[in-house]
C-alpha cells in the first residue's frame, strides 16, 4: 500500500508539474513520516525514496540513528532552542526558522559541530495566530541579520497554509510566497541562496506546484491517517 500510494502522489506531481510547464525533477517530495514507525520509512526507501520529514527533534534523531541506509531528514516542525545541539548535524535542512534568536542558537551549536546548517526561513504568510513564522514584511529584515552568520546557509523560503477543504483557497498563499521568494532572490543578498520553496502538504501540494513549489510535504497521502497517541 505504501508503493502505491508513492507512486499516485509521484504521478500527481507529474501531472501538476506538466499543467505548470515545469520539470519534475524541479520538485522533491519530503514523505513525512511524523508519528509512522521506522519498517514504514524501511518500505519505502526500497522505492528510492530518500528525503524524510519530521516534526519532532527526538524522534528525527531516534530514527537518524536507527535507520538500515543514510536517508536525507528534514525537521519540518517548530524548532526549540535547547533542542538545537540535537539536531543541526543531522537534518539537512532545517525548514522552520523563524527568529533571531533561534538563528544564534543553530550558529552556536553548529560552530561547535564545525557543520553548515541549512535553513528556510518560515513564512507565515497567511497571517495565522495559531502558526509559527515571521511576517511576509519581518522576512527580508531577518535574512539580512543572518546571512553572515558563518555556520549557517539560508536557501529559501517555507510557509504552512491553512488546511483547506478546497485547495484553490489556498492558491494566493502559494503565489504571494512565490513572489516574496522571487523579491527576495532580486536582491541578491550575499551568502544567501533563494532556490528552495517549501510549501504544500497533503490536501494542497497540487496547487503548490503550480505556483512554484520546489519542495512538498507529503504525509498522510503516502502513510494513512496519523496515530498521535504513541509517544
Amino acid at each position: 500500500m505504501l508503493k502505491e500510494n508513492l507512486l499516485d502522489v509521484k504521478e500527481k506531481i507529474r501531472m501538476a508539474c506538466e499543467r505548470a510547464g515545469r520539470n519534475p525533477d524541479e520538485v522533491t517530495l519530503i514523505a513525512v513520516s511524523k508519528t509512522k514507525p521506522l519498517s514504514d520509512i524501511e518500505e519505502l526507501i526500497l522505492c528510492e525514496q530518500m528525503e524524510y520529514g519530521e516534526n519532532k527533534v527526538q524522534e528525527l534523531v531516534d530514527k537518524y540513528e536507527h535507520v538500515s541506509k543514510p536517508v536525507n531528514w528534514h525537521l519540518i516542525g517548530h524548532l526549540q532552542t535547547n533542542k538545537v545541539k540535537y539536531i543541526v548535524d543531522k537534518a539537512c535542512l532545517i525548514h522552520s526558522v523563524d527568529s533571531l534568536h533561534l538563528a544564534k542558537e543553530i550558529e552556536k551549536e553548529a560552530a561547535k559541530k564545525s557543520v553548515i546548517c541549512k535553513i528556510l526561513i518560515q513564512v507565515n504568510i497567511a497571517k495565522e495566530d495559531t502558526k509559527f513564522g515571521v511576517s511576509e514584511e519581518e522576512a527580508c529584515s531577518l535574512i539580512e541579520q543572518i546571512k553572515d552568520f558563518p555556520h549557517i546557509q539560508i536557501e529559501g523560503l517555507m510557509t504552512i497554509a491553512p488546511f483547506v477543504d478546497n485547495p484553490e483557497k489556498n492558491r494566493h498563499i502559494f503565489r504571494n510566497l512565490h513572489q516574496l521568494l522571487l523579491d527576495i532572490k532580486s536582491k541578491n543578498i550575499d551568502n544567501v541562496n533563494m532556490n528552495v520553496l517549501s510549501m504544500g502538504m497533503t490536501n494542497d501540494y497540487e496547487v503548490a506546484i503550480e505556483e512554484g513549489a520546489t519542495m512538498v510535504r507529503v504525509g498522510t497521502g503516502i502513510f494513512g491517517a496519523r496515530n498521535y497517541n504513541i509517544e
